[in-house]
C-alpha cells in the first residue's frame, strides 16, 4: 500500500489554469439585489387591452375614467407598440393590434368576453360622467345582493366596466343565501332548475 501512494505521488500534477475574474462593482451588486420582481406600485395581475386604434382609446380613457398615462412605445409609423396607463391604483396595458401575433381588438373580434371592474368612491356620478364620454349603458345603476351599488357600461372600443361602489360589507355565506333567493325569484331565461 505504501507503494502505490509512493507511485501516486511521483506523478506530475495538472497544470491548473487560473482565469482572472472580472471584478464586480459592489455599487452593481447591490442594485441587482434591490430590483423587485413586480415593480413599485404595479399589482400582480394587470389587465392588457388591445385596440384598432390605442392613441384614441387612451384620450378616451382619459377622459371617461380619469386614466393617466404612464408612458407609451410608439412605432415610427405611429403605431402603438405598448402603452400603460393608470386608472386609480392600478395599471392597464394597451397597445394596437398585431394580427400576426394573434394581437386582436375587442372590435375586430366583435365584442370581449372579458369585463373590467373598477371599483370607484362614486359609482352613480362616476357612470355618469362615462356615458357622457361616449360609454353607452348596458346595465342601468343598481344596488346588489353581494353589496355594490353597481353598473354596466360599454367603451366605444367593445370592452365592457362594471362599475361599482361598496355600499355594504356582505360575507360570502350571506351572498350566496342571497344569491339563491334571488335566482327563485327571478329565474335566468334558459336555465334548466
Amino acid at each position: 500500500m505504501a507503494a502505490k501512494k509512493k507511485a501516486k505521488k511521483k506523478l506530475p500534477k495538472k497544470p491548473v489554469k487560473k482565469t482572472a475574474k472580472k471584478p464586480v462593482k459592489k455599487s452593481v451588486r447591490k442594485a441587482a439585489r434591490k430590483v423587485p420582481p413586480i415593480p413599485k406600485g404595479y399589482h400582480t395581475v394587470a389587465p392588457q387591452l388591445c385596440f384598432q386604434d390605442a392613441a384614441f382609446a387612451m384620450a378616451f380613457y382619459e377622459n371617461a375614467f380619469g386614466a393617466k398615462e404612464c408612458f407609451r412605445l410608439t412605432e415610427p409609423n405611429g403605431r402603438i407598440g405598448h402603452a400603460e396607463m393608470k386608472i386609480g391604483d392600478s395599471h392597464i396595458m394597451l397597445s394596437d393590434e398585431y394580427p400576426q401575433m394573434a394581437v386582436l381588438s375587442a372590435k375586430t373580434l366583435h365584442g370581449s368576453p372579458i369585463r373590467l371592474h373598477l371599483l370607484v368612491k362614486n359609482s352613480d356620478a362616476f357612470m355618469a360622467h362615462a356615458v357622457a364620454a361616449g360609454a353607452t349603458i348596458v346595465r342601468p345603476m343598481q344596488e346588489e345582493f353581494y353589496g355594490y351599488r353597481a353598473g354596466v357600461v360599454l367603451d366605444p372600443f367593445g370592452y365592457t366596466w362594471m362599475i361599482m361602489t361598496q355600499v355594504a360589507v356582505v360575507s360570502p355565506k350571506e351572498m350566496q343565501k342571497r344569491m339563491v333567493k334571488l335566482m327563485a325569484v327571478h329565474r335566468p331565461e334558459g336555465s334548466v332548475s
